[in-house]
């Protein structure tokens, strides 16, 4: 299955770097352990961020508006990734787009696994 690993990013963080990074490798730690299960895991901050990065160097936002331009990619295309997926792992603690990704699995009609035990074989 390809699965969309969905937690926290940003919340609870302060937007501080160092937390941000426990936020991503421990959707990363979870990729890895589904990886290795033999699905296709992806996360929506592999993607994201990259392209926020790129948008404000290029100065696609405006100069010190980081979230006018985080609004504008990060949610929507982990929504757009979500589209394509099997299922989602919410893991973490709590996040509104987290959240957010998990109603739209529910709204699709794709299982939404809430840890990594519960995720069948592949």
């Amino acid at each position: 299955m390809m699965i969309l690993v969905a937690g926290p990013y940003r919340s609870g963080t302060g937007d501080d770097p160092a937390r941000l990074r426990a936020n991503v490798e421990a959707m990363n730690d979870a990729a890895v352990t589904l990886f290795r299960a033999g699905h296709l895991p992806v996360t929506g901050e592999a993607l994201a961020l990259p392209l926020i990065e790129q948008a404000q160097f290029l100065g696609r936002g405006p100069v010190g508006a980081v979230d006018t331009v985080f609004d504008e990619i990060f949610h929507p295309i982990s929504s757009r990734l979500l589209e394509r997926c099997d299922a989602v792992l919410r893991i973490g603690g709590p996040s509104a787009g987290a959240d957010e990704m998990v109603a739209q699995a529910r709204a699709g009609g794709k299982a939404v696994f809430a840890s990594l035990s519960e995720v069948p074989p592949a």
